[in-house]
């Protein structure tokens, strides 16, 4: 019987990353993203490559609740993943002194509600299952304060928060948790930026190490990992 992933906002970056590399191990796949087109695109890919595997790409804004109900539905309808990846996010660089009051409510449903309810989407068949390995995507913006952070960094902290907490609780029922503390990594949100590209992490990497995590014996988990360029933080 064939495993699954669940990688929330998979079309690109560490997202697809991710995908591609659980999918080249036989994974099926269930991803989401708001733009119907570019899910579309990723099946196709995906199918092309990797024949053998079931494709799952489901249209939903996770910052809405009820599109994370729905997308939680749709899902459980065929399986509960064996890895769940709280992926999606957003960030808008500001102070939290003058940014917008719109950019705290964004970025808090979508980087961090999301997780928050997807996981408890899923959380209660992984218990009776005891079995299970939850990622969530936070960034090294959630263990060093910086300026222009704002909200963004707000949502990173209480990320890391929410996810040592669901470690706790879940030791007990075989189910891993794992914080991925990711530093820059070339992904769209870059282009444009006047940097090298060779200053960048590769999406890619990150990919490698959380399959390496998710590769453990049950007798260890990686709590937190942490990734960063070669050159440090940019």
């Amino acid at each position: 019987m064939s495993k699954s992933i669940l990688v929330t906002g998979g079309t690109k970056g560490i997202g697809r990353a991710i995908i591609e590399r659980f999918a080249a191990e036989g994974f099926d796949v269930f991803t989401c993203a708001r733009n119907a087109a570019e899910l579309a695109s990723l099946k196709m890919s995906l199918k092309g490559k990797y024949p053998s595997i079931a494709v799952h790409s489901i249209q939903a804004d996770l910052s809405k609740k009820t599109d994370i109900t729905r997308f939680v539905n749709e899902v459980k309808a065929v399986t509960i993943p064996e890895v769940l990846v709280n992926n999606t996010g957003v960030f808008l660089p500001g102070a939290i002194h003058n940014e917008p009051d719109e950019n705290f409510d964004l970025m808090m449903k979508t980087n961090l509600f999301s997780a928050y309810y997807l996981t408890r989407g899923f959380v209660n068949e992984m218990i009776e299952r005891k079995s299970g390995h939850i990622f969530s995507m936070g960034s090294v913006a959630g263990l060093t304060a910086y300026p222009n952070g704002g909200s963004y960094a707000v949502s990173k902290w209480a990320m890391l928060g929410m996810t040592k907490c669901l470690r706790e609780e879940l030791k007990p029922y075989g189910i891993k948790v794992t914080s991925i503390l990711a530093g820059a990594t070339y992904t769209s949100s870059w282009e444009g930026v006047d940097l090298p590209i060779e200053r960048f992490m590769k999406a890619e990497d990150v990919a490698e190490s959380v399959w390496a995590a998710n590769n453990l014996s049950p007798q260890s988990v990686v709590e937190e990992l942490v990734i960063r360029p070669q050159l440090g933080d940019i």
